[in-house]
C-alpha cells in the first residue's frame, strides 16, 4: 500500500529548504499557511476567495485550460499521443476569475496553471509569502475546478500549500521512472514530460511495472493551509477535488555553476542513444566513474594543482568546456 508522506512542524520544514539540495523525501506541514490573507479569503467561501483575487488582479495575459467532461477532468495526451484532450483560451487572469464567479464556465473542467502570482496579482507575494522560503524564486497559481494533473516532475525544488479546495498528491521517488511509463518529450503539456499511466486507474496489462510503482509511492491530502515540500525530481500526480481550488507553489533554484543537467541529457540523446553495446558499456562506466563518481573521487590521487578539469569547476573552466562544446556540435 502507498504510504503518508512524512509531516513536521513548521521549523523543520524551514530548515528543509536551506538544504534542499540534501533532502532526499518530500515532507507535509500542516497549518503553515493558515493565517494569510489568501486562505482566510477562502475560508469564508468561493465568492469570497474570488473576490479577493480580482480586487488585486491585474490584466495580464493567461492560459486557460478546457478539458471536456469525458476526460473526468484529467489533463493529458489524445489517445494518438500527438496532441491533447484539452483545448485552450487565451484570456486575461480579471477575466478568468470573473468567469469563475459568474459561473461562466463550459462544462468539463477549466483551470489556469503556474500562473506568475508577481503578474497576476502583484500584491500577492507580499501578502501571502512564506516567511522561511528562500530568495530567489517565484511564487505560482493554480486555480481552477476539478481536475487532475497527470504524473510529471518538476526541475527544481518546490514548496506549494493550498489556498482553497483539496489537493490530493501522490509521489513516486526519482528511481521509479522507468515504471512510469513516461509519454513523449515532444510535445508535452507544459514543458515536461506526462506519464501515461493513470494511478486511478492502472492498467497492469498495458503498464505491467506501475503497480509496483504506485504500491511504493506516498500520498497526501492537503486542506487549506497545508504545504507540502517536494524534492527536485520527485515525480507527482495532483487531484484537485473541490468544486474550486487554489494551490500557491514556490519553485526556487539553487546557486549553481555551469549548464542545466537537462542540457547534458538532451545531449545525451544526440551522443549515446545510437552507440553499439560495446560502446555503451564503455560510456556507462565513464559516466559511473567521473560524472556520477561511483568510485569516489576520480581525482584524488592526482596532486590538486594538477587536477584540471576533474577538480571542482570553476566558472572559467565551464566556460572552455561550453565552448569546446560548441565547436563540436557546429562541425
Amino acid at each position: 500500500m502507498p504510504s503518508e508522506i512524512l509531516e513536521v512542524d513548521a521549523n523543520a520544514l524551514g530548515d528543509v529548504t536551506k538544504r534542499a539540495r540534501e533532502i532526499l523525501e518530500p515532507l507535509v506541514v500542516r497549518g503553515i499557511a493558515a493565517e494569510t490573507p489568501v486562505v482566510e479569503a477562502a475560508s469564508k467561501g468561493d465568492e469570497s476567495l474570488l473576490s479577493y483575487l480580482l480586487s488585486r488582479a491585474h490584466p495580464c495575459g493567461v492560459t486557460a485550460l478546457h478539458a471536456p467532461e469525458d476526460t473526468m477532468g484529467k489533463f493529458g495526451y489524445s489517445k494518438d499521443l500527438t496532441g491533447f484532450n484539452f483545448s485552450k483560451l487565451q484570456t486575461t487572469f480579471p477575466e478568468f476569475v470573473e468567469r469563475l464567479l459568474q459561473g461562466l464556465l463550459p462544462p468539463g473542467s477549466v483551470a489556469v496553471q503556474g500562473v506568475q502570482a508577481s503578474r497576476a496579482v502583484p500584491v500577492f507575494d507580499k501578502e501571502n509569502a512564506l516567511e522561511f522560503l528562500p530568495q530567489g524564486g517565484e511564487y505560482r497559481l493554480w486555480l481552477g475546478t476539478r481536475a487532475v494533473v497527470a504524473i510529471h516532475c518538476d526541475p527544481a525544488p518546490n514548496v506549494a500549500y493550498v489556498a482553497a479546495g483539496t489537493r490530493r498528491f501522490t509521489l513516486f521517488a526519482p528511481e521509479e521512472l522507468g515504471n512510469l511509463y513516461m509519454g513523449p518529450f515532444d510535445p508535452t503539456p507544459s514543458g515536461t514530460q506526462i506519464s501515461l499511466a493513470d494511478p486511478l486507474n492502472p492498467d497492469p496489462v498495458r503498464f505491467p511495472r506501475f503497480p509496483g510503482a504506485l504500491e511504493r509511492s506516498q500520498t497526501a491530502e492537503l486542506t487549506p493551509g497545508d504545504a507540502i515540500f517536494i524534492p527536485t525530481g520527485w515525480f507527482h500526480h495532483v487531484e484537485a477535488t473541490a468544486p474550486l481550488n487554489l494551490l500557491v507553489n514556490y519553485w526556487w533554484r539553487n546557486a549553481e555553476v555551469g549548464p542545466s543537467p537537462w542540457d547534458a541529457l538532451m545531449h545525451g540523446f544526440m551522443a549515446l542513444r545510437n552507440l553499439s553495446p560495446a560502446d555503451r558499456r564503455i560510456w556507462r562506466a565513464m559516466f559511473d566513474h567521473y560524472v556520477f563518481e561511483a568510485d569516489g573521487d576520480p581525482g584524488h590521487h592526482i596532486p590538486s594543482q594538477a587536477r584540471g578539469i576533474l577538480a571542482r569547476p570553476t566558472p572559467q573552466m565551464i566556460e572552455g568546456m561550453r565552448q569546446a562544446i560548441a565547436r563540436a556540435l557546429a562541425r
